[in-house]
């Protein structure tokens, strides 16, 4: 099993620490994005990536590998401390460069077979805010089976985290790591991301559809019969 996990932030705190712990307990090969370190453009919103190619993107290059890190990736980790009631600012502009990766557009068919987690600290509140910041983008990504684990930790870090508390991170993190290796190979999408996908390939397989979505549709199959969960 591969596992990537994207920390919002590079400090090795709360956040970091639970991730890692999720990601060790799945016994599998771990690659790890830290931002902004290893990515910190803002999208510039010329949509060059969603009306031509992602290649055409101003900040391609260095995106490059941390997408391939998603793409080989069985389970994918999204973790972020809250920022007023939200993810990082870091997560947020990597996030907004996969636009063109939403099911409306041309998303990687590999994704609906994948697993994926959103993980949110806080010293008080905002982890479901935080998470479904996340959550939103490996939905429409197509991710087969999505799960969130946000936790308060009434601490300003790991180390002043009480007793009790560790030991409540580290059972869900362990019936967590249960659930997604049981699962790992097994993956089917829900009826709701079947469905959408379905409403898009009606729009995409139209006549009148010649953008760079539509062909990249065609080109998978797409609006025949093929789907990306099926072998």
């Amino acid at each position: 099993m591969k596992i990537t996990v994207v920390y919002g932030q590079n400090h090795k705190g709360s956040t970091y620490r639970i991730a890692r712990m999720l990601a060790e307990k799945l016994d599998g090969d771990i690659s790890e994005v830290f931002l902004p370190r290893d990515f910190g453009e803002f999208c510039v919103g010329c949509a060059k990536c969603i009306l031509h190619d992602a290649k055409d993107c101003p900040h391609a290059e260095s995106l490059q590998p941390i997408t391939q890190k998603l793409d080989e990736a069985d389970v994918i980790i999204l973790a972020s401390p809250v920022y007023v009631y939200h993810v990082t600012g870091s997560m947020k502009a990597l996030l907004d460069h996969y636009g063109w990766r939403w099911m409306v557009h041309r998303p990687e068919g590999s994704m609906f077979r994948k697993q994926a987690v959103c993980i949110a600290t806080a010293a008080g509140a905002g982890m479901k805010s935080t998470c479904k910041d996340m959550a939103d983008s490996l939905w429409y990504w197509g991710v087969g089976r999505g799960y969130q684990y946000g936790t308060a930790i009434y601490a300003i870090n790991y180390q002043h985290m009480s007793d009790k508390k560790k030991r409540e991170i580290e059972n869900k993190t362990t019936a967590l790591a249960r659930k997604i290796k049981a699962r790992h190979g097994k993956i089917q999408p829900s009826l709701k991301t079947k469905a959408f996908f379905t409403m898009m390939h009606i729009v995409r397989g139209r006549k009148d559809s010649q953008d760079a979505d539509a062909a990249y549709w065609k080109q998978q199959g797409w609006t025949g019969s093929s789907r990306p969960w099926k072998d």
